[in-house]
C-alpha cells in the first residue's frame, strides 16, 4: 500500500510539474521537481524495505543486485527527461521578466517624452503671449512710473521663460517650481540606480531625451539652438589620430610586398572606406595598422597621436570587425552585447551607464525585433544574415572604441541594411571615433557618406588617399572620367583590374606613380621608369617601357627544389615566431581605461558559460544516457572473477569511461575557438575564460562516475564499495578531461577526436600487458590508466582477508600492484591533471591559431 500511495503521488507531481512548464511558472517548477526526486528516493526505499531483491545464486561469491540497477535505470533515465525538456525553463521566465520590466520603462520614458513635448509647446505659446503682452502694456501705459514697473515685471517673466529654456528637458515644469534649480540636482543619477526597473527607466528616459536633442538640433528651433549652447552632457571620447608613411609590408622568405609605400592619415571623427580590386592588401593593410601583420617585415613608420608609439597599447579602446561573423550562437543578441559591455567598457562605469549604452547600439542598428531571439548557428535556425552582421558590428561598438577598424561589414548585406549600418557609424564618428574600413561595391548614395576614400592597387600601392568630394576632380583631372550610371569607385577599380582601359592611352600601372608624384612622395627605384613613361607621353613608348617592365619583373632568380624547400621551412617557422611574440608582448598601457578585475570577468564568463550549457543540454543528456547504458552493458558483459580482482571489467570502465569524457571535453574549447581569438585580443582575460570553462565541467568530473558506476556496480556486483570506485572514477575523470584541453586548444578538431580515441585504448592496452619488459614496461608505469587499475583493484583485494587474499597474491604481484599504492595512485591522476590543466593554458595563450 505504501508503494502504490508513493507511486500515485509522484505521477500527481508530474502532471502539476508539466502543466507549471506549460504556464511558465517557475516557483511551481523547483518546487514540483523537488517533491519528485524525494518521492522517488522514498519510492526506493520503500520497493528495498518490502521486497528482498537481492540473491545469492550457489556457487557464487557476489551478490546479485541487478534488481537495483534496473530501477535506478529508471529513475535516472525519468529524472533526465524531465530536465531536458524543462531545462530553459528558468530561463526563458527570467528573459521574459527582463523583457516586461523593459517594456514598461519604455513605455514610461515615451510618456515621459510626449509630456516634455506638450510642456514645451506650452512654454513656446507663452513666450509668444508674454512678448504680446507686454507689447500691449507698453503701449497702454505712457506714464514713467508704469514704464519702470513694467520693465520691472517684463523682465521678472524674461528670466522666468528663459529659466524654462535653460533647461527644456527637465522635470521643473511639471512640478510648476520654474525657479528651483535643485530639481535637476535631486534627480537620482546613474550611480544610484539599483533596481532593473530604475535602470530601465533611466536609460530608456536618456534616449528619448537623446532623440528630442537631435530633432531639435536639425529643426534648429529656438530650443534646440539653446540645447546646443548650454548641454553639458555631450559624451567625447579619447582621440586616436594614426599617421603612417611610406608604410611597406615584405613578406619573410620570398620578398613578395603585400603592401608598398603606403602613405597617410586616419582622422578622428571622420569615416573612410578602403577599397581596391583583389589582391590589392585592403585586409594586410588593417592588420598592419593594428599592429598585428605577422610573418612580414615592416619599413615605414606608424604614429598614433603624433607620436611613434605601438597601437597595442591603445587596444582597449582600439575595436576590430572581422570579416567572419564570430558571434555565439546560442546567445541572445543582448546577451552577445551585455556581455562585451561588461568585460570591456571601464570598471568604473556604472552599471545604469552600461546599459544605457546597449540600448543605445541595439537601437541605432535596428536590433530591437530581435534582442530576445538566438542568434543561431549552422544546425540551429536563428537571426537572418544581415542581422548577425550588425550583431558582429555592435559587439565592438558596446565596448565605445575610440578607432574602429572593419574588414568588409557590408558583405552580404541589402542597401538598406548597409545604408542603416552606416548610418549608426557616422552617429559614432560624431562623437570622435576614428572609424576605417574595407567595403565592396557601394551604392553611390552609400559612397558618398565617407568622409575620406582609400584606393589600392594591386600590390598595395596607393592610388588615392584623400577626402571623398574631390576624387572624381582628382582623376577628372589625370584623364579618367567616370560614365554615367556608373558609381565611381566602381569605375576605378575595372581600371586597375586592366577591364576597362583609360581613353587617354594611360595604363594601370601608371596610376600608383602619378599619385607619389602629384603628392611629392619618394618614387621607388624600380618604377622610375614609370615616371620617364610619363613624362615621354608617348603611347608607342608606353606600350613599349610596359613590355620592357613585364620583362624586367619577369625575370625570377631560379631556386632549386631544396632552396625552395628551405624558404618555405624558413618562412613557416619565422610566421609562428611572429605570431608567439606578438602573444607574449606585453606593453604598456596608454588607453586610460581601467578594466573589470579577473574575478569580475571571470563571473561574467561563468554566468555565459552556464547559459550556453543550459541550452544545450539535449547534448549533455546524451551523454549521460551513452554513459547509463555503457555500465549497464559492461556489467553485464564482464563478471567479476574472484582470481584476478575483477580487472576484466575495469579495464573495460577505464577504456570507456576515459573515451567517453574525453570527447565530451572536447567541446569546451574547440567550439568556440575564433570567439576566445576576438575577444583576448581585444584585452579580455584568458586565465578568466579558460577557469570558467573548467569550473563548469567540474560538475561534469563529478557526476560522470555517478551515473557510470549507478549502472555498471549493480551489474557487475564487485566486492568493493560503491564510494572506493566512485572515488577513483571522480579522479580517473578529471585526469582524462586535462588531457582533453591538451587536445582540443593545440589540435585542430578532426585531430583533438581521433586522438581522444586512440590515446586511452593504446595506453589501456600498454598498461595491461602480461609481459612487459625494456620500454613498454616503464611507459606502462607512466600511463593514467595503470594508476586508475591499481586503485580499482586493491579497492577491490582490500575486501578480501585471510587466506582469501594470501592465494590471490600472485595476481597482485604478476601485475605490480601494491595494497598501499591506493592512495599514490589517486594522487597521480589528480597530479596528471592538474599538470596538464596547466599545459592547456599555456598553449591557449601560446599557440593562437589565425
Amino acid at each position: 500500500m505504501v508503494t502504490k500511495y508513493l507511486l500515485e503521488k509522484t505521477i500527481t507531481h508530474v502532471e502539476v510539474l508539466i502543466h507549471g512548464c506549460l504556464l511558465g511558472k517557475e516557483e511551481s517548477f523547483f518546487v514540483h521537481l523537488v517533491h519528485i526526486v524525494q518521492l522517488r528516493l522514498l519510492l526506493f526505499l520503500a520497493v528495498v524495505a518490502c521486497f528482498k531483491l537481492t540473491s545469492c545464486p550457489p556457487n557464487t561469491a557476489n551478490q546479485n543486485l541487478h534488481a537495483y540497477g534496473i530501477i535506478l535505470i529508471v529513475i535516472l533515465t525519468t529524472s533526465l527527461l524531465i530536465i531536458v525538456n524543462c531545462s530553459d525553463q528558468a530561463l526563458s521566465t527570467r528573459e521574459r521578466r527582463a523583457a516586461k520590466r523593459r517594456e514598461d520603462a519604455a513605455k514610461h520614458a515615451r510618456e515621459t517624452a510626449q509630456a516634455r513635448h506638450r510642456w514645451k509647446a506650452a512654454q513656446d505659446l507663452s513666450k509668444i503671449r508674454q512678448i504680446g503682452l507686454q507689447e500691449q502694456i507698453s503701449r497702454t501705459f505712457s506714464r514713467k512710473k508704469s514704464s519702470k514697473q513694467d520693465k520691472k515685471d517684463s523682465k521678472d517673466l524674461t528670466n522666468m521663460v528663459r529659466s524654462i529654456d535653460d533647461d527644456p528637458h527637465g522635470h521643473d515644469g511639471f512640478h510648476m517650481k520654474i525657479g528651483d534649480k535643485n530639481i535637476k540636482k535631486n534627480a537620482p543619477k546613474g550611480k544610484q540606480l539599483h533596481t532593473h526597473s530604475q535602470i530601465f527607466k533611466y536609460a530608456y528616459g536618456q534616449l528619448e531625451k537623446e532623440k528630442a536633442m537631435e530633432e531639435d538640433h536639425s529643426n534648429m528651433t529656438f530650443s534646440g539652438v539653446i540645447s546646443m549652447a548650454t548641454d553639458t552632457d555631450v559624451r567625447s571620447r579619447p582621440v586616436i589620430e594614426v599617421a603612417f608613411k611610406d608604410l611597406t609590408l615584405t613578406l619573410k622568405g620570398k620578398k613578395k610586398h603585400l603592401l608598398r609605400c603606403v602613405t597617410g592619415k586616419l582622422m578622428p571623427g571622420r569615416v573612410s572606406a578602403v577599397m581596391g580590386p583583389s589582391g590589392a592588401g585592403k585586409t594586410t593593410f588593417l592588420s598592419a595598422l593594428l599592429g598585428k601583420a605577422t610573418g612580414c617585415t615592416r619599413t615605414g613608420s606608424i604614429l598614433i597621436n603624433g607620436k611613434n608609439e605601438s597601437i597595442l597599447c591603445y587596444k582597449k579602446i582600439v575595436g576590430f570587425v572581422p570579416q567572419d561573423d564570430t558571434v555565439h550562437g546560442n546567445l541572445t543578441v543582448e546577451e552577445n552585447l551585455r556581455f562585451n559591455a561588461r568585460c570591456r567598457l571601464s570598471a568604473d562605469m556604472p552599471k545604469a551607464d552600461k546599459v544605457l549604452v546597449i540600448e543605445r547600439v541595439i537601437e541605432s542598428l535596428g536590433l530591437q525585433a530581435v534582442r530576445d531571439s538566438l542568434v543561431g548557428t549552422v544546425e540551429k535556425r536563428g537571426i537572418s544574415g544581415g542581422q548577425r552582421k550588425r550583431v558582429n558590428v555592435g559587439i565592438e561598438m558596446v565596448m565605445e572604441p575610440s578607432l574602429l577598424i572593419l574588414d568588409e561589414p557590408t558583405t552580404g548585406l541589402d542597401s538598406s541594411s548597409s545604408q542603416l549600418l552606416l548610418k549608426a557609424l557616422r552617429r559614432e564618428a560624431l562623437e570622435g571615433v576614428n572609424i576605417c574600413m574595407v567595403i565592396h561595391q557601394p551604392s553611390y548614395a552609400m559612397f558618398k557618406m565617407f568622409d575620406d576614400f582609400i584606393l589600392l592597387a594591386k600590390g598595395g600601392l596607393t592610388v588615392y588617399h584623400g577626402p571623398t568630394k574631390k576624387v572624381e576632380e582628382y582623376f577628372s583631372g589625370i584623364g579618367i572620367v567616370v560614365p554615367d550610371r556608373v558609381t565611381p569607385p566602381d569605375h576605378y577599380i575595372d581600371i586597375l583590374e586592366g577591364i576597362i582601359k583609360p581613353s587617354n592611352n594611360m595604363t594601370h600601372e601608371e596610376l600608383p606613380v602619378r599619385w607619389m608624384l602629384h603628392n611629392g612622395y619618394t618614387v621607388p627605384p624600380d618604377m622610375l621608369e614609370l615616371c620617364d613613361q610619363i613624362a615621354k607621353g608617348s603611347s608607342d613608348e608606353k606600350t613599349q617601357m610596359g613590355d620592357d617592365m613585364d620583362d624586367h619583373h619577369g625575370v625570377v632568380e631560379e631556386h632549386s627544389f631544396a632552396g625552395e624547400l628551405w624558404q618555405d621551412v624558413r618562412c613557416h617557422v619565422e610566421l609562428h615566431k611572429d605570431q608567439v611574440h606578438l602573444n607574449f608582448l606585453q606593453s604598456k598601457d596608454l588607453s586610460n581605461r581601467r578594466n573589470p578585475s579577473i574575478l569580475r570577468q571571470y563571473r561574467y564568463y561563468l554566468g555565459r558559460v552556464t547559459k550556453q550549457r543550459l541550452r544545450e543540454a539535449r547534448l549533455q543528456a546524451a551523454d549521460l544516457l551513452i554513459l547509463l547504458l555503457a555500465g549497464a552493458c559492461l556489467g553485464t558483459l564482464a563478471k567479476v572473477d574472484d582470481e584476478t580482482f575483477g580487472s576484466t571489467g575495469y579495464t573495460y570502465t577505464v577504456i570507456a569511461v576515459s573515451l567517453l569524457c574525453m570527447i565530451s571535453a572536447l567541446r569546451s574549447f574547440s567550439l568556440d575557438k575564433l570567439h576566445y581569438m576576438r575577444e583576448s585580443a581585444s584585452g579580455i582575460s584568458s586565465l578568466a575564460y579558460f577557469l570558467s570553462k573548467d569550473t563548469l565541467d567540474l560538475f561534469n568530473t563529478i557526476l560522470k562516475p555517478l551515473v557510470y558506476l549507478s549502472m555498471f556496480y549493480f551489474f557487475n556486483s564487485p566486492r568493493s564499495t560503491f564510494e572506493d570506485n566512485y572515488v577513483v572514477l571522480l579522479c580517473l575523470v578529471y585526469c582524462v578531461t586535462g588531457l582533453a584541453y591538451i587536445f582540443a586548444i593545440y589540435l585542430e578538431p578532426s585531430s583533438a577526436q581521433l586522438c581522444s580515441v586512440l590515446v586511452p585504448v593504446v595506453l589501456t592496452l600498454v598498461a595491461t600487458q602480461e609481459e612487459q619488459t625494456g620500454l613498454v614496461k616503464y611507459l606502462g608505469r607512466l600511463c593514467f590508466p595503470k594508476w586508475a587499475m591499481e586503485a580499482f583493484i586493491i579497492a577491490n583485494a582490500e575486501r578480501y582477508s585471510g587466506v582469501w587474499l594470501l592465494t590471490r597474491c600472485a595476481s597482485l604481484r604478476q601485475s605490480n600492484y601494491a595494497l598501499s599504492h591506493w592512495s599514490l595512485s589517486l594522487s597521480l591522476l589528480i597530479l596528471t591533471g592538474v599538470i596538464s590543466r596547466f599545459v592547456a593554458y599555456f598553449l591557449l595563450i601560446t599557440f593562437q591559431k589565425k
